[in-house]
């Protein structure tokens, strides 16, 4: 393509390029308290930064310029500490919250109006050059140090939860946490809140807090039988390795 019809199809693009750009600052400011300004928001703001930059790269990679198109992805990277592959496709009102360590891999979608947070990898497991990164659809939200593996679709309005790994497909408007990642929380019952990461369901500690209740009543159970057939009941220690004392060395000795 010649620098000449590169440069009349920039210049077409540029009311819209300049819509887009407000729509991601007035994104920011629905979504982030501690923004004051639109100037604030545009001049301080690294994930809208990587926004602008990727439209730019991804404009180069789609128009047979791939190393002009990964040279600005690296610029990129180094300015903002977010690594955007240029193919990869972004929607419309997408919020990079603190995005540092956010890495998007080459054939990831991710739909309008999606929130992620810092350290969020949209990974691939394959070394295939097909579709083998997620495909996040509109409205998701993916809390801090999620990792989404795979050619999977999380679906609208699906919420991942902060450090979940995701190997598998997530149904619409769903809550997941865990490694790897479970629904806890399904669409009927979703939260208000774009993602309370301080009251998440554990499904680890939930599960050990069943055992724990079922194991009392087995107790229990077992202490009524010894009762009725006149037998001693004797109470086992439960033995926890040095309770009450120093820890030895580490050397042993």
């Amino acid at each position: 393509m010649s620098l000449t019809k590169a440069a009349l199809r920039w210049l077409r693009g540029i009311p819209a390029a300049v819509a887009h750009a407000r729509e991601d600052v007035a994104a920011v400011r629905a979504n982030d308290p501690a923004a004051r300004s639109p100037v604030e928001v545009a001049l301080f703001y690294p994930g809208v930064h990587a926004l602008w930059m990727h439209r730019i790269a991804h404009d180069l990679w789609t128009h047979d310029a791939p190393l002009s198109a990964r040279a600005v992805a690296h610029l990129s990277r180094f300015i903002t500490g977010i690594e955007i592959h240029p193919g990869a496709t972004i929607g419309r009102r997408v919020f990079i919250d603190h995005g540092m360590g956010i890495v998007v891999g080459e054939t990831a979608t991710i739909g309008d109006d999606c929130l992620l947070y810092k350290g969020v990898v949209l990974g691939g497991v394959s070394l295939a050059r097909t579709l083998r990164h997620p495909q996040l659809k509109n409205g998701v939200v993916v809390g801090s140090n999620a990792c989404i593996l795979g050619a999977i679709d999380i679906g609208e309005g699906a919420r991942i939860g902060s450090g979940s790994v995701v190997v598998r497909p997530v149904p619409p408007g769903a809550t997941v946490v865990g490694v790897p990642a479970r629904v806890i929380v399904p669409v009927k019952h979703r939260f208000d809140a774009a993602l309370d990461h301080a009251n998440l369901p554990d499904p680890v500690q939930d599960m050990i807090r069943a055992l724990v209740a079922q194991n009392e009543k087995l107790r229990a159970r077992v202490e009524a039988l010894e009762t009725k057939l006149d037998i001693a009941h004797v109470e086992e220690p439960i033995f926890l390795p040095y309770e009450g004392e120093e820890l030895p060395p580490a050397d042993g000795g």
